[in-house]
């Protein structure tokens, strides 16, 4: 169970995920990605809520990365140690803008 809320303000975007971002949830995730990333130069993700992140969520947080790399920039913010230890287990600490 994974609930998105997505606020828009100009070119920026913001999307606080609750729950679990994983193989049954991805795909939701990445739908919403898609209709939304056009145009947009800064997408911000609130993980305060988000529980679980497995590799499906994480290929989807690449691809949403590639895409803000060509047209701005993309951060991560309130990330709890759980979700954190997946980054870095993961390597993706290393690709993805974590504050």
């Amino acid at each position: 169970m994974m609930t998105i809320e997505k606020n828009m303000n100009g070119t920026e975007l913001q999307i606080a995920l609750s729950g679990r971002l994983d193989t049954t949830t991805a795909p939701q995730l990445e739908t919403e990605l898609k209709s939304s990333l056009n145009g947009i130069t800064k997408a911000e993700f609130d993980f305060t809520n988000l529980e679980y992140l497995s590799s499906a969520g994480l290929r989807v947080l690449l691809s949403a990365q590639k895409i803000m790399n060509k047209q701005g920039e993309m951060v991560i913010r309130h990330v709890n140690e759980t979700v954190m230890e997946i980054f870095e287990v993961t390597g993706f600490s290393d690709i993805l803008t974590i504050e």
